[in-house]
């Protein structure tokens, strides 16, 4: 019995740090500049979603008309996808405003699968985030990533830290990447794609 349980769970830890690995190279590979930071933020997004974010649907709402009245994609310093995915479940997607900005998707239509993914967001207790977090950590330094030899990792990797001992997850993007790739999106449920027309 012992010996299954521990096939089973080196099992577990290998599919988990396959598809951890497979997620770390794709956001490096599509934003260069993130910091732990923002990888911690990809990460969170995919396991709590947008539940954060909607304690008022009027006020969301609203907040979401100025950034779009604001928000030039002509601006944006590089090419971004229409929907990308988040984390290593990909439970959660964001989609960039532009879909509405072009036409592709309705003010309407995006904002209800936005607020229907707020409401079916998943409820995960901070600490068993915080020790997946731990073991995504781990992933990352054993694979090397450019980012933890960047001068500022230790000191975000200790400030997410401090957070998560707080009972919070909430995390934000870091200066360089909000310069770099100018990121206005919405967390959306991978499920609701279909009534988006993606």
């Amino acid at each position: 019995m012992t010996i299954l349980f521990s096939c089973a769970q080196s099992t577990e830890d290998r599919l988990f740090e396959e598809k951890v690995t497979t997620a770390l190279k794709q956001q490096l590979a599509r934003y260069p500049q993130s910091s732990v930071r923002d990888i911690y933020k990809n990460f969170f997004q995919d396991k709590f979603g947008p539940g954060h974010l909607l304690s008022d649907t009027a006020a969301a709402g609203q907040y979401l008309r100025r950034e779009l009245n604001s928000y030039n994609p002509d601006t944006l310093p590089v090419f971004s996808p229409y929907v990308d995915s988040t984390g290593w479940e990909h439970r959660f997607v964001r989609v960039d405003l532009r879909v509405i900005k072009e036409g592709k998707v309705s003010y309407r239509d995006y904002f209800e699968a936005f607020v229907r993914s707020a409401q079916n967001a998943p409820a995960v207790s901070v600490e068993d985030w915080s020790r997946e977090w731990t073991r995504i950590v781990a992933i990352l330094e054993k694979q090397q990533c450019p980012v933890i030899h960047h001068p500022q990792y230790t000191i975000d990797k200790d400030s997410i830290t401090v957070l998560l001992q707080r009972g919070e997850y909430v995390g934000h993007h870091s200066p360089i990447y909000v310069a770099s790739y100018a990121p206005h999106y919405r967390l959306i449920a991978a499920e609701e794609l279909q009534s988006l027309g993606f």
